[in-house]
């Protein structure tokens, strides 16, 4: 993997999140402000204008890309594929967490993966609001950067006992309950934070997706971070996390199959639609 590339995808996740950070404080959980005051607004319209948010920044992104690399692919959420003739892909989910930035939740993050013709190269996860950003490169390690402060290299830590270790967890409402509770009785479950953030940096041992799949644009920057920390990720089934069944599972080496093992077997999600029915 080439350094300058890793740099160049850092400075477009830098400038995408500078933007998303922006849209978020423009806009309020309650309507608009006029003035002084906050007055009550369509809520449909105030979702509408979230939501353009997501289309601007991949705008951006494909922008800039194509100005630097014009024959690259370009995978994006919100416009799909752009072909392209150099064997390289860029990946974009320029506002993960779209619900949490429409909900005023500042946790959201801006994804971006490079691939080549051996597979994923290159990813970085940017957190505009607390900034921050997390990024590897194949062959380059994985780095950890807050603010203008010098990157630090970051692992997964070597804890190899399963009963009482941190296990992050995303979407448990859509968990079945037995995955939930073989979990529980072995680890303590946290809600997901900054997920690969935190596995990667040692705050937490490992991390659980299940139930709602993940998308491929979610996943593709997980195989690069966590791998060049020294941890290994798949699906629940042990499956290549990229061509699996969108869950998830990333730790380090030896309760990765601990965690496989509890899994094993046992229904992963719920059918949480019909509580709504």
């Amino acid at each position: 993997m080439d350094q300058a590339l890793l740099e160049f995808a850092v400075e477009l996740v830098e400038e995408a999140g500078g933007i998303a950070a922006r849209r978020f404080a423009e806009s309020g959980p309650h309507g608009r402000r006029v003035g002084g005051s906050r007055r009550r607004t369509d809520r449909a319209a105030d979702l509408r204008a979230d939501l353009r948010a997501d289309v601007e920044l991949e705008e951006l992104l494909r922008a800039r890309i194509g100005a630097r690399f014009p024959d690259d692919a370009v995978l994006g959420e919100e416009s799909g594929l752009h072909e392209g003739t150099s064997g390289r892909r860029w990946v974009l989910d320029p506002l993960n967490g779209t619900t949490l930035f429409v909900q005023r939740v500042p946790t959201f993050s801006v994804l971006l993966a490079v691939e080549d013709e051996e597979g994923p190269a290159a990813a970085v996860v940017g957190y505009p609001m607390s900034d921050e950003m997390l990024y590897a490169g194949r062959g380059l390690g994985c780095w950890h950067q807050i603010g203008g402060a010098e990157p630090r290299q970051v692992r997964v830590n070597d804890a190899t006992r399963l009963r009482g270790a941190l296990v992050g967890m995303l979407n448990p409402h859509t968990w079945s309950e037995e995955l939930l509770l073989a979990l529980h009785r072995e680890t303590f479950l946290l809600p997901w934070e900054k997920g690969s953030l935190d596995l990667v940096s040692g705050r937490c041992d490992a991390l659980v997706i299940a139930g709602y799949p993940m998308g491929y644009e979610d996943l593709v920057v997980l195989p690069v971070l966590v791998g060049e920390a020294g941890g290994r990720v798949t699906d629940l089934h042990g499956r290549d996390v990229l061509h699996g069944d969108g869950s998830v599972l990333a730790a380090n080496g030896d309760l990765h199959d601990a965690l496989l093992e509890v899994a094993a077997g046992l229904p992963h999600g719920r059918d949480f639609r019909a509580l709504r029915a």
